[in-house]
């Protein structure tokens, strides 16, 4: 295998690094970085567990043979018979109505007075909830960590924070009530009366003869049976072994989320093609193989591998 492959492998399957926000329980330790210096960022990578796997087939069921049934085959015969005869019904046609509608006054209209109720308007003001310091931040995934896995690696950047508060809403009167006369109009009803529209009438209907088929099966080939054979039946069990155990690296410093910009990595791409490694199309995005070189730098040099750290900044001669 290449040194580059094996770079490429050591980012992407043995280092971690995602920026989160360091909290008590968030991490599997309990040190702080060790400074309070605002716009400080630091990294802890995980070096992961690696194992191999080992598979075994086995044999589940052994081979066997089946008497395998074939069925006898029918044909159908069909004929024709009459169920019922013809002949002659009559059905009545009810007579059918239409409806005539008057319409009478109920309640006669009147007039009512009515409230309108006042209207009011929603003001705010801002209320000191909690004034500005300084803590320990979570940060966004960094574009210099390469491992895409949040739970492999922490970030925690010492950072001011503003003052805050919260909006409190009180209400004003806008419109005081006031009062309008209501005109209720008259209420009708309707009332239908029915009235024959066409008589009932008698219709003749005549009536076809039915008939059904009937169908018999014939007597094709008769039932046989055939052996059949049963393949063997095989299952592949797997283990894995470890091969060697993994942790979690001591705190580094490493460039901050927002000092990582495209012309940063272009920086760092370019610094490493003049030493040698390929970073791919200097392009100010950081991707694989941008990692890889770096990576493949990192080891080489000795420097901590898997994220963009200051240290190896100065190693390329990058200004961090």
């Amino acid at each position: 295998m290449s040194s580059l492959k094996k770079a490429t492998l050591t980012v992407l399957t043995l280092f971690a690094c995602v920026a989160v926000i360091f909290a008590q329980g968030d991490a599997p330790f309990a040190d702080l970085p060790p400074t309070t210096e605002y716009g400080k960022c630091y990294a802890k990578c995980k070096i992961p567990d690696v194992y191999e796997t080992v598979s075994v087939q086995k044999v589940k069921k052994e081979a066997s043979t089946k008497l395998v049934k074939v069925p006898a085959q029918y044909e159908n015969a069909t004929e024709t018979v009459l169920v019922k005869e013809g002949g002659v019904k009559y059905k009545t046609i009810p007579a059918t109505y239409k409806t005539v509608t008057e319409t009478i006054e109920v309640v006669p209209a009147s007039t009512r007075i009515r409230t309108v109720p006042a209207k009011y308007r929603t003001e705010t003001r801002q209320i000191l909830v909690s004034p500005a310091g300084g803590k320990w931040v979570k940060k966004k995934k960094s574009p210099g960590c390469f491992s895409q896995n949040p739970d492999d690696c922490y970030v925690a950047c010492y950072e001011e924070i503003a003052a805050k508060y919260r909006t409190e809403s009180y209400q004003v009167l806008a419109t005081p009530a006031t009062t309008t006369e209501e005109v209720i109009p008259a209420k009708y009803k309707t009332v239908n009366k029915k009235v024959i529209n066409e008589p009932a009438r008698v219709e003749e209907i005549v009536v076809e003869p039915q008939y059904k088929t009937i169908t018999k099966k014939v007597l094709v080939s008769p039932a046989t049976t055939r052996e059949e054979v049963i393949p063997a039946i095989y299952a592949t069990s797997n283990s894995k072994q470890l091969v060697k155990a993994g942790g979690f690296t001591i705190w580094t410093e490493i460039l901050c989320a927002e000092k990582t910009t495209s012309s940063k990595v272009r920086s760092v791409q370019q610094a490493l093609s003049n030493a040698g490694y390929n970073p791919g199309p200097i392009d100010g995005v950081m991707g694989l193989k941008t990692q890889a070189a770096m990576a493949q730098y990192q080891t080489d040099k000795g420097l901590p591998v898997g994220n963009l750290n200051l240290e190896t900044l100065k190693a390329l001669g990058v200004e961090g």
